[in-house]
């Protein structure tokens, strides 16, 4: 029982029955009284409710998508960087056909200068979550492995070189791919020369590939 306070023991001395029935009042229905337990119970269901719609209500976080549809891919790489990797080439490139160009859309340029042939392909893919984007980044450098990381591109940037020789003819291919939230960035870029047959360095098709990327995220950053 709660202590009663100074003033009401020492009347509850002089008159036991009249104080503590006051008494009885105050600890029962008077400003002493305790909470009534309907009041916890209707604050404990509406603590339930809430979290159960907390529960079944759709993450909103979860659901947001940095990138909802690909940029145009032709106006992606800058007219420079077309003119040094693809000599000759068209600067608005040609769009290749997609059956679903919100989602993935890819632009070509290729070109043959005298004997040397070069040949550029950009493409953004934008997948549903960061997740999916993740997933798929990881299973493309699986099937493509041997390469290596490409830094300050991008959340995860990745580069590989080939070389491929066919009636003695060398083709040498750089692919590199990057992911940006729930985006994709796919740059593949190879050269041949038909004279000597030989095909360009390592070095110039990884670099002009991890170039291409470069502006292409960059497209994508901003909008485009």
């Amino acid at each position: 029982m709660r202590q009663l306070s100074l003033p009401l023991a020492l009347t509850a001395r002089l008159s036991p029955v009249v104080v503590l029935a006051a008494a009885g009042w105050a600890l029962t229905s008077g400003p002493f009284a305790p909470a009534s337990d309907a009041q916890p119970q209707a604050r404990g269901q509406n603590q339930e409710q809430t979290e159960n719609k907390s529960a079944s209500a759709p993450s909103t976080s979860a659901a947001s998508k940095t990138y909802t549809a690909a940029p145009d891919p032709c106006d992606s790489v800058a007219a420079k960087t077309v003119t040094a990797l693809v000599p000759g080439a068209k600067k608005d490139g040609k769009e290749i056909p997609s059956t679903d160009t919100k989602l993935r859309r890819t632009c070509s340029w290729n070109a043959l200068k005298g004997y040397d042939y070069r040949w550029l392909d950009v493409s953004f893919e934008i997948k549903e979550t960061d997740e999916a984007a993740q997933k798929a980044f990881k299973d493309r450098v699986a099937d493509k492995s041997g390469g290596g990381d490409v830094p300050g591109v991008g959340d995860a940037g990745y580069s590989v070189v080939n070389l491929t020789t066919e009636d003695k003819q060398e083709t040498r291919e750089g692919v590199v791919l990057v992911r940006v939230s729930n985006a994709l960035v796919v740059v593949t870029y190879n050269g041949s020369d038909f004279e000597t047959k030989k095909a360009p360095s390592t070095d110039e098709i990884n670099k002009g590939a991890i170039k291409a990327a470069k502006d292409a995220v960059a497209a994508l950053g901003n909008g485009q």
